[in-house]
């Protein structure tokens, strides 16, 4: 069960994350192109593989070159992820792209069965889609999440999956107990860095975007980034062991993605009593009967996955 420790963990630094990213964009990137904030994160991803290379005492073994350099693809695809997941936030709110979220594990367990050759039993599947239903009776309950997502907002969102599960799906048929998780860490964030950095130098105007930003907001949008990259580097490494330790990727990303959005739910209601431009959440019967009920599913399929 360690796994589903990590996956809850990265669940809950993966939500707060969001409310961050949401605050961010809003307050200060609000119409000038939230992706320009990729300039920030690419020295700060770069910056981590470092400090990680130092830590470890890093020496690069030529008989691992051929995962060193799938390790960085795997990262350089989690930072080419961001692209369509920003042009998807352009054109619809987080709330509606977050359903999207939910066919991840529906990929991994089509990608499980022929890249990985993870089995499934029937009762795990049986239990694999109960856990599946709770996001589900969340999207299926809340209107605004089932209506209006405009064409292009889906094909973005749809792509920002595909590419983040391809990723991940490297790195955990790469990943050995030969070598330091945090040195294959190292290779994830060199890939994560160099893309966005990529991204951001070919594109003028979101370079340009950002110290726009970096000077109006005389430093200030440095706090809320700085505070999200620490997040999302322990996020990073303790959903990667997560994957690594699970019975399945699709198991652990079952959990996960459906475990996500009752924790945001939760959270933004306590953001909302503590400081109500990180929480929207309205306290209603229906809305806490419908998250009570999805927990369950979860806690059930979960359980059922582990006896069997």
């Amino acid at each position: 069960m360690s796994w589903l420790i990590f996956v809850i963990i990265a669940v809950i630094l993966d939500s707060t994350r969001i409310f961050i990213d949401n605050y961010a964009s809003d307050v200060y990137f609000k119409g000038r192109g939230a992706a320009s904030q990729k300039l920030f994160y690419g020295y700060a991803f770069l910056a981590v593989a470092l400090i990680l290379s130092i830590v470890t005492g890093f020496n690069f073994e030529s008989e691992y070159a051929l995962k060193f350099l799938l390790f960085f693809v795997a990262g350089f695809l989690g930072g080419i992820a961001g692209i369509p997941y920003y042009k998807a936030l352009e054109l619809d709110d987080s709330t509606n792209i977050g359903i999207f979220t939910q066919l991840a594990p529906v990929l991994y367990l089509i990608f499980g069965w022929f890249i990985l050759d993870e089995a499934f039993s029937p009762h795990q599947l049986i239990a694999f889609f109960i856990i599946i239903s709770a996001p589900l009776l969340i999207i299926l309950t809340t209107r605004k999440r089932s209506r209006k997502v405009k064409i292009r907002a889906v094909f973005y969102a749809f792509l920002y999956v595909l590419i983040a599960v391809i990723g991940n799906i490297i790195f955990v048929k790469e990943n050995t107990t030969e070598l330091n998780f945090l040195i294959e860490m190292i290779f994830i964030f060199l890939g994560k860095g160099i893309s966005d950095l990529l991204i951001v130098y070919t594109r003028p105007k979101w370079r340009k975007r950002f110290h726009t930003v970096l000077k109006e907001s005389h430093g200030k949008v440095l706090r809320p980034l700085f505070i999200n990259n620490i997040v999302g580097f322990v996020k990073d490494i303790t959903y990667r062991l997560g994957l690594t330790l699970a019975p399945a990727m699709a198991v652990a990303s079952a959990a996960s993605d459906s475990v996500e959005p009752i924790v945001i739910f939760f959270l933004g209601l306590l953001f909302t009593l503590i400081w109500p431009k990180f929480g929207r959440e309205k306290l209603t019967k229906k809305a806490v009967l419908v998250h009570f009920i999805a927990i369950i599913l979860v806690v059930v399929g979960i359980v059922l996955i582990q006896s069997w």
